[in-house]
């Protein structure tokens, strides 16, 4: 078998539906041979759990269609955020979870990504498996053993519950006026439920998916609508979830942004000092230097992984912690979920406001973060780009200009057809300067 995956990115299977490999007859395909590996020694049950987007019916349809010709049951949950379909693989005993969603993608893009029984993301070697299986003819099973789909109709109020059990049983944030954006994805139905019984006066934006809208001027990529609004409404807070619902960032009362990094620390230094905290903090290379020293200002250990969730989750398996994340928002709390889970990230954030008993522009105050510039350069061949010779020289040159005063970060995305080049360090004009060199050096190159 091969041990170079030629789909398989990493978050799953990402493109553009219609393009190689977001297509309907590969999709099938990918059915099929997800359900032989998952069906090998006995009839298995598979979710199947999508975003809001357009082409979702399509994708969910055809992957039905390969998972019940290789003898596997179905289970479709519909619009439901990633971490509500690792949360219902969990319980419902299933053999795997499958999402279609490409996250905080415009609408032309899809994917799918795939969950152990555990909930968890697949190892290397089961990706290979099916990759290895799509290399094969599709031939379908006997009709007496083809495969029976069924939807879940409790899946929605499953994983509300689950939500509200995250946080104590007497924990209720009644009065606290809260703004959700729910990007018009996976969340706009669960989150205002889940906010709304534990006691939040609740005001919803970007919840009204058209399957063209998500994550277009929304959501947490996009969060000037909700800073805005939070002002306008006189709202303590706000919160936007991208369009899968695994990422978050909020927004203060005074309609000031707090990015993953920032809720990371919150969350740290509330289970520090009620000495629930277990372990150190995960970050990534992307990290801001500011939430490295105020984690370690902590007495906490800090390590950054590469980007990316499923670097930041195997750094904390590898440590037996229990919380990381992501500047993008993408927290994991171990305890509670087997993913990033945006929603309940954010309850975990207010538990901290809670017990502070002050505003979250006040509570958000203790981690000073370092000036950064990001700057994304789209590309056709990001990794190719990224690892050319010209490039890295252009970025070693940089460092030794810097010197101790800054660090620089130039790599491909993971999940779109760009390059990004963050500059981090304390001189803010002299990092944006170094960052536009570096971006232009890169978009030039992209074009020759």
């Amino acid at each position: 078998m091969s041990t170079e995956k030629k789909y398989f990115g990493t978050d799953g299977i990402r493109g553009r539906v219609g393009t190689p490999p977001i297509t309907p007859d590969f999709c099938l395909h990918l059915g099929w041979a997800a359900g032989r590996v998952f069906a090998a020694g006995g009839r298995r049950r598979i979710l199947i759990g999508k975003d809001t987007r357009v082409s979702g019916y399509m994708l969910e349809s055809v992957l039905e269609a390969g998972l019940a010709s290789a003898g596997v049951d179905v289970r479709l949950l519909g619009p439901m955020p990633t971490p509500a379909v690792a949360y219902l693989t969990r319980t419902l005993r299933a053999d795997a979870g499958i999402v279609i969603s490409a996250s905080h993608n415009p609408y032309y893009d899809n994917g799918i990504k795939f969950f152990d029984s555990a909930g968890n993301k697949l190892p290397d070697e089961v990706e290979l498996a099916i990759e290895a299986e799509l290399n094969k003819p599709l031939r379908c099973v006997s009709s007496e053993q083809i495969g029976k789909a069924q939807r879940i109709e409790d899946a929605r109020g499953r994983y509300i519950e689950f939500c509200k059990a995250s946080v104590d049983r007497g924990f209720r944030i009644s009065g606290l006026k809260v703004v959700l954006d729910c990007a018009n994805g996976a969340t706009y139905d669960v989150a205002p439920g889940v906010f709304s019984e534990l006691g939040a006066e609740v005001s919803v934006i970007a919840a009204e998916p058209n399957g063209l809208n998500i994550n277009d001027r929304c959501g947490s990529t996009h969060p000037e609508q909700l800073q805005a609004e939070v002002v306008a409404r006189g709202a303590d807070l706000g919160i936007a979830f991208d369009g899968d619902g695994d990422r978050v960032v909020m927004v203060d009362e005074k309609g000031s942004v707090l990015d993953g990094d920032e809720l990371l620390y919150l969350i740290a230094r509330h289970r520090q000092r009620a000495g629930l905290m277990t372990g150190g903090v995960v970050g990534t290379l992307m990290s801001n230097l500011g939430l490295e020293q105020a984690v370690e200002g902590l007495g906490l250990k800090f390590h950054r992984a590469q980007v990316g969730d499923r670097h930041v989750l195997e750094a904390l398996r590898e440590r037996g912690w229990l919380l990381g994340g992501e500047s993008s928002g993408h927290i994991v709390c171990l305890d509670l979920n087997s993913t990033g889970d945006g929603i309940v990230s954010a309850l975990q954030v207010l538990v901290a406001l809670s017990h502070a008993d002050r505003p979250l522009s006040e509570v958000r105050q203790g981690m000073t973060r370092m000036p950064q510039v990001m700057i994304n350069v789209p590309v056709a061949a990001p990794a190719a780009i990224a690892s050319n010779g010209q490039v890295c020289e252009a970025v070693r040159l940089a460092e030794a200009g810097l010197g101790d005063a800054g660090r620089i970060l130039l790599r491909p995305s993971g999940t779109e057809p760009l390059v990004r080049v963050m500059v981090e360090g304390q001189d803010e004009g002299r990092i944006r300067s170094v960052a536009e060199s570096l971006a232009s050096q890169v978009a030039e190159l992209a074009k020759a």
